[in-house]
């Protein structure tokens, strides 16, 4: 039977260029080199320029994304950015990088599910490539978790950096089984009696500040790693494939402790999962374009090989999403 799957053409993805490091940060920050990356596995992440705002990250991000599929800003019609740091309010970070980019008049919207923005936004511009709606979509995680940070709690400031993720999805025919080019299987999830273990405290319509981020960190990895791996286990059974046909795990990087826990709980080989938390922390909704183009980048993952993302972050929210490349 013939289908239009949505498939990944172009990944790209980008890091504003000044590192901190844990070293750098114990300077400033009652902890250490040694701490952070026993707790976490992070050694360095990136901090975005005063004068650099998420929507410029975003750019950078879809501009190689669109190189690598062959394509320009010309022939894009819809753009999601997943984000929690957005440049304002409104209008929507999309919208602003629609016109950064130059692209013509199309379907531009944010998607603000926290960590888990980009596998949610992928499950919405499916609903729009697989239908006909769209012929080429980007998708963008873009965040300056930077901005939320409180640098005086040492077990959160350590956590976050910023950068920017992109695909490009456009359609592709299928014969609608699990050796086709495209977006196989989602699994969607929210739990929001959870909302106080991550969360923001502010708000336009609360405090009228932005806030700072709180996380309750014991729990937060608890319910991670027993979510996370549900929604991979359910994203696969709707894909109709099986865990040990998958080629590669890419995971949000929030944490090196999360990504093993999971791996362990699953038995997923750990040559298997890409981890790439040590060089730019918990990006949020970039983390999984960004760790992606990084092993698209070095070889390990190639066109056709099976793939499943996936992620947790507030709300509680958690899902995944297979495909193959």
């Amino acid at each position: 039977m013939s289908v239009v799957r949505t498939a990944v053409t172009g990944v790209g993805s980008y890091l504003p260029p000044h590192i901190v490091t844990n070293e750098e940060l114990s300077k400033t920050v009652d902890t250490s080199d040694e701490w952070i990356i026993e707790r976490t596995g992070i050694r360095q992440r990136h901090k975005a320029a005063d004068d650099q705002p998420t929507s410029d990250l975003a750019v950078e991000a879809a501009l190689r994304a669109l190189a690598d599929a062959g394509k320009t800003a010309a022939d894009v019609d819809l753009i999601i950015v997943a984000t929690t740091t957005p440049d304002n309010t409104f209008p929507a970070t999309a919208a602003i990088v629609q016109k950064k980019l130059g692209a013509p008049v199309g379907i531009a919207f944010d998607v603000q599910a926290v960590c888990s923005g980009f596998v949610y936004a992928m499950s919405v511009a499916d609903g729009f490539v697989a239908r006909g709606h769209s012929k080429c979509a980007l998708v963008i995680g873009a965040e300056e978790m930077t901005r939320l940070m409180d640098w005086e709690d040492r077990t959160t400031c350590v956590l976050f950096g910023d950068g920017a993720g992109a695909f490009v999805l456009e359609p592709r025919e299928g014969q609608g089984t699990k050796d086709d080019q495209g977006l196989l299987g989602f699994a969607l999830r929210c739990d929001g009696s959870k909302t106080d273990l991550l969360y923001v405290d502010g708000g336009p319509s609360t405090t009228g500040t932005v806030g700072h981020l709180r996380m309750t960190g014991n729990q937060v990895f608890r319910h991670a790693v027993v979510n996370i791996s549900e929604a991979i286990v359910a994203a696969t059974e709707a894909a109709s494939i099986a865990i040990p046909d998958v080629d590669w795990f890419v995971p949000h990087q929030a944490n090196a402790r999360i990504i093993r826990g999971v791996g362990e709980r699953l038995g997923l080989d750990e040559n298997r999962v890409i981890s790439t938390v040590d060089l730019h922390a918990n990006t949020s909704a970039a983390s999984i374009p960004l760790a992606m183009d990084t092993a698209i980048k070095d070889g390990r993952i190639k066109r056709g090989d099976l793939v499943v993302i996936e992620a947790m972050g507030g709300g509680l929210t958690w899902g995944a999403c297979a495909f193959r490349l």
